[in-house]
């Protein structure tokens, strides 16, 4: 379950800083922390992780054009204002209809702010939804061993997803 709400809350939040036709300000290229919580209805089913991940534009447009092509997917809506980005997006998923509405909020290039709602028709699992809310913000260049697409664990694992 917890991997759906994820699945569905990073095709919205994947876009942040990319380039194309409606987006926010790139951000700084360099080492990011986020923070994220999610949290499954019904029940209030709560998880907490933070990681890092060394990020360049090249990284932000490759994340784009995943979510873009996310085969079962289509972009209901997104917009830009000042320094607040919304989109909406509708996955199928098996036999269940994943219906994403998320908000990003930026400050300068620096820190971003998310708030993503994932409703699940029919319900999944026994759920219907979630939240997923992200804090991210540049804390200074990646580190020698984290080279660009590569994400930290809390557990200080690196996954290395670099090459882009």
């Amino acid at each position: 379950m917890m991997k759906m709400l994820v699945y569905a809350a990073a095709i919205l939040l994947l876009p942040i800083g990319a380039a194309h036709a409606i987006s926010p300000p790139p951000l700084h290229e360099g080492l990011w922390q986020t923070h994220t919580q999610s949290i499954e209805s019904p029940g209030g089913d709560k998880t907490e992780m933070a990681s890092e991940i060394c990020r360049n534009h090249a990284v932000d447009q490759h994340a784009e054009s995943l979510a873009n092509n996310l085969k079962g997917c289509t972009k209901v809506s997104e917009n830009v204002e000042g320094n607040t980005y919304t989109s909406e997006m509708r996955c199928v998923v098996g036999n269940t209809v994943v219906d994403s509405k998320g908000v990003v909020t930026v400050q300068g290039d620096t820190s971003a702010h998310s708030e993503t709602h994932i409703t699940y028709t029919p319900a999944l699992g026994g759920k219907t939804g979630g939240v997923m809310i992200q804090d991210s913000k540049y804390v200074g260049s990646c580190p020698a061993d984290m080279q660009p697409g590569d994400v930290k664990l809390a557990n200080g694992r690196i996954v290395h997803r670099g090459g882009h």
